[in-house]
């Protein structure tokens, strides 16, 4: 068997503010994906989709309870960038549209990165790796 796509499911407390997270930070809308339960947003050069589903939706989803993301997390998603300076002007934008910095710009490896967290607590960073 072989998978055709993956995509990422999310808990989210309020769609319209995880909206405008999202379109503030540049990343493209998955337009027939929008209702009152779910919004839906590409990631990357290969469109990765990640959904945000209301709370209720997820749980439901899930039969279970979401994580609480102030507790702990289970996975973080990197986002790749072209240069140190690239980080960097990721870190304005994400400030800027009220990402949480968790991990301050830094040299790791060969590479430099920096954490942030949406207004959810879902957790990304932005890693400048040299090829």
């Amino acid at each position: 068997m072989k998978a055709k796509k993956i995509w990422a499911n999310l808990g989210v407390e309020n769609l319209d503010r995880t909206t405008k997270f999202y379109n503030d930070l540049g990343f493209e809308p998955n337009g027939h994906n929008t209702n009152e339960e779910l919004r839906s947003f590409l990631f990357g050069d290969d469109n990765f989709i990640i959904h945000f589903f209301i709370k209720e939706r997820f749980k439901w989803a899930v039969n279970d309870e979401m994580a609480n993301l102030k507790l702990g997390n289970e996975i973080i998603f990197s986002l790749s960038a072209e240069s140190k300076d690239e980080v960097d002007q990721w870190l304005i934008v994400v400030k800027k549209a009220g990402g949480v910095i968790f991990a301050e710009p830094q040299d790791y490896g060969a590479g430099y990165f920096f954490g942030f967290s949406d207004p959810d607590g879902h957790k990304f960073n932005v890693l400048y790796w040299p090829k």
